[in-house]
């Protein structure tokens, strides 16, 4: 879904055309699979970071081209609303001091846009949801101007038979409302987190993925409010989640997903194609087979919280990598390395232990702890190994944070940069400070103030110091 398209409007034959290349394109991604022939270079990170460009006040200001134009960076490019951007990096091995790097080139991208930001008046903020974000700006006026994105809006709207899309969302003041487009998505960004995998380790990759997304929303929450109400810790998760459902004759497009992963990955790219309505059928016809364009295409129209992709190495060289979607953006950019930090090291960590992960920890029971951790955050209750129930906090400060930093040391990352990033996640749990926590602890203190909360955040993030060590 990063790639613009040129047609807003398909007819049938644009869906004909489409499946035909989808359902050959999927059985060539199974050959690479079954033959072997995926590279085997693996254990490299990448990320993608949004972010919201506001103005003095702390309001939403819709000027991301703009913005774009201005910074003249390839790395910073538009988002679904015209008040987002993203941010993104260079693939790096993970080894030596590989958080030191990612943080490095980030932070560097990171001051140019917001010096970029500056001379234009505005300023850029990184959190999950943005305190002052209202329904009425989230309408296609506001949308990014991009075909794909009005596409994508005209199509959900349609299989929904022009019904409105309803949210709801339980837990604190509750939310009930509905919307007439998708732009209700822009609400929600994140600090996406891709692992190239090998071969064959991808499936015990992709599962402890699946196992460690709820302790991870526990430590990254940083969405609690919307439009005004107290809603989850990391409200995102249920807002995505209604925000592009395209009716209840389809299966969910974002979603934490159908079941563990048993033999091979290539089993959700079967299920992307057999299961998943086409959303955009844009046929790329200069596209050979081998570059998995259309089979790229619709897996970028079904949103699991952990997907898998397939990209290109430097030589061409097809490679499978996991896209890790739970984590909001910010507080921070140091905190936004240290979420990756922590998940990094989960996933190898668990994937190092004897017994798979999956085969002690159910999926519903993944699921379930999930959703608890979004609700909740550091306070949920997570069953775990042995069906032994403890809080988010315990347990990520007694067994994974541990389990985390004692895998990344395995892997020739010093121990001075374990420290520093890892440390960063275990002081957020010691002090309970995780941004959620955060803005909580402000409201409570200042009340209700929306921009001035969001100005105070900004303050915040622009010192750069980790939310744990924020003032209130």
């Amino acid at each position: 879904m990063g790639d613009e398209i040129r047609q807003r409007h398909f007819n049938a034959e644009d869906f004909s055309r489409f499946r035909r290349r989808l359902d050959a394109e999927t059985d060539l991604v199974a050959e690479l699979f079954h033959d072997n022939t995926l590279s085997r270079r693996g254990d490299i990170v990448g990320f993608e970071l949004e972010a919201w460009i506001v103005d003095a006040d702390g309001q939403p200001h819709a000027q991301n081209q703009q913005l774009i134009e201005h910074v003249g960076n390839p790395l910073v490019v538009p988002e679904l609303a015209a008040f987002n951007v993203e941010l993104n990096g260079s693939p790096t091995a993970l080894s030596g001091n590989v958080f030191s790097r990612i943080d490095d080139e980030l932070s560097a991208t990171w001051a140019m846009c917001r010096q970029g930001a500056a001379d234009l008046g505005c300023r850029l903020v990184t959190v999950g949801i943005l305190p002052t974000i209202r329904p009425d700006l989230l309408n296609s006026n506001y949308m990014s101007a991009m075909v794909r994105y009005q596409a994508l809006n005209d199509r959900v709207l349609a299989l929904r038979d022009g019904a409105p899309l309803h949210i709801r969302i339980t837990t604190g003041d509750g939310l009930d409302m509905t919307h007439d487009d998708v732009m209700l998505e822009a609400a929600t960004t994140s600090f996406q987190i891709h692992l190239q995998c090998k071969p064959e380790r991808a499936v015990r990759d992709f599962n402890a993925a699946i196992v460690a997304s709820a302790p991870m929303v526990a430590l990254a929450a940083n969405s609690p409010f919307l439009f005004g109400r107290s809603l989850w810790e990391e409200t995102r998760i249920p807002l995505f989640e209604q925000a592009v459902a395209a009716g209840p004759r389809t299966p969910a497009r974002v979603t934490f997903g159908t079941g563990y992963a048993q033999s091979s990955l290539v089993e959700i790219f079967r299920e992307n194609q057999n299961d998943h309505v086409i959303l955009l059928p844009f046929v790329q016809a200069d596209e050979p087979p081998h570059k998995y364009a259309h089979v790229r295409f619709q897996n970028g129209t079904v949103w699991r919280w952990n997907r898998p992709l397939l990209g290109f190495d430097f030589d061409g060289q097809p490679h499978l990598r996991i896209e890790h979607r739970v984590v909001p953006a910010g507080p921070t950019i140091h905190d936004c390395v240290a979420n990756a930090a922590a998940w990094l090291g989960m996933v190898r960590g668990l994937v190092d232990r004897d017994d798979p992960i999956e085969t002690r920890i159910g999926f519903e029971t993944a699921k379930s702890n999930f959703y608890a951790a979004a609700k909740f955050g550091l306070d949920a209750p997570l069953t775990w190994v042995g069906g032994v129930e403890r809080s988010a906090r315990e347990l990520l400060a007694d067994e994974l944070l541990p389990l985390a930093a004692e895998a990344l040391g395995k892997r020739d990352i010093p121990d001075a940069e374990v420290k520093r990033y890892i440390g960063t996640a275990q002081a957020r749990v010691e002090r309970d400070r995780t941004g959620a926590r955060w803005q909580r602890a402000w409201v409570a203190k200042h009340g209700t103030d929306w921009a001035a909360l969001t100005r105070a955040y900004a303050d915040a993030q622009d010192s750069g110091e980790p939310v744990h060590e924020w003032p209130v």
